[in-house]
């Protein structure tokens, strides 16, 4: 399917997935509208694309917001007549343990990566359905397929269910939904990893997605067996995650992020 003059809009932008997914959409030709919080990264993104003209649409946005997200849609509709494709692409994490994280961020959590991408939903599909046609692509993680990341796995884990439910119910309308669920790549979200694949690998995904709606891929491949496995025996899963030394090296990098943030702020 020929992807040119389409119009996408990408939640989450400025992130690294998100600024990959707009700059793989460019690529075909798409027209873009970006959708992020107004701050500096937004407005790298949007110096970094300015090549591209009237095929760009910049609208700050926060995701928490309904008001916020109505005004995204119009904005989009009024722009450019029409919504094709909306990228589900922003996301936010903390700490693996849950005991770790503040009430505040559990909530932020729940608000950005379910209800944000809920609200999203919600607020494009009567345009796609008036179109008639539309892709809906939602980025997941393999957190939400092995629940080891706390909150952060609890709301992918209800990504998944919801992203599901959405493909069923829109599945006669000509409206494809698809779940991405990438491993571990090479974005902020990640600190203190290294050698990580590129956020390229999910931005193709997400383009691949586009012209082929299917119910999920997981990305990069060399995920598939490991994550099959750990799903078919809990009982393993439990026995390896459920070990003092693993828990310390799965939370070690957030941790100390977090002590070096407190010594900065304290000093």
């Amino acid at each position: 399917m020929l992807l040119r003059d389409q119009v996408a809009i990408v939640v989450g932008a400025s992130g690294g997935i998100g600024a990959a997914t707009v700059r793989a959409f460019l690529a075909e030709g798409m027209r873009v509208v970006l959708a992020a919080p107004d701050d500096a990264l937004l407005a790298a993104l949007t110096a970094a694309v300015a090549v591209h003209g009237e095929r760009v649409l910049v609208v700050p946005t926060d995701i928490t917001s309904r008001a916020q997200i109505d005004a995204l849609v119009a904005a989009s509709v009024a722009a450019f007549g029409r919504i094709d494709v909306l990228a589900n692409v922003a996301g936010v994490s903390t700490s693996p343990s849950l005991a770790d994280a503040t009430d505040a961020e559990i909530e932020r959590v729940l608000a950005v990566n379910l209800l944000g991408a809920a609200r999203t939903m919600h607020a494009v599909i009567p345009t796609m359905r008036a179109q008639r046609s539309g892709a809906i692509v939602n980025v997941g993680s393999i957190a939400g397929e092995i629940a080891i990341m706390g909150i952060y796995s609890g709301s992918k884990f209800g990504l998944r269910g919801l992203t599901d439910s959405v493909r069923r119910e829109l599945r006669s309308e000509r409206i494809g939904v698809t779940l991405i669920e990438p491993g571990f790549v090479d974005t902020p979200m990640n600190i203190g990893m290294h050698n990580l694949p590129s956020p390229d690998v999910v931005a193709r995904a997400i383009v691949r997605a586009v012209r082929r709606p299917r119910r999920r891929v997981i990305v990069p491949a060399s995920y598939l067996v490991p994550t099959a496995f750990f799903q078919l025996s809990a009982a393993f899963t439990d026995l390896v995650f459920g070990d003092a030394r693993i828990q310390a090296r799965l939370n070690r990098p957030m941790r100390e992020a977090r002590a070096a943030a407190e010594a900065a702020s304290g000093a």
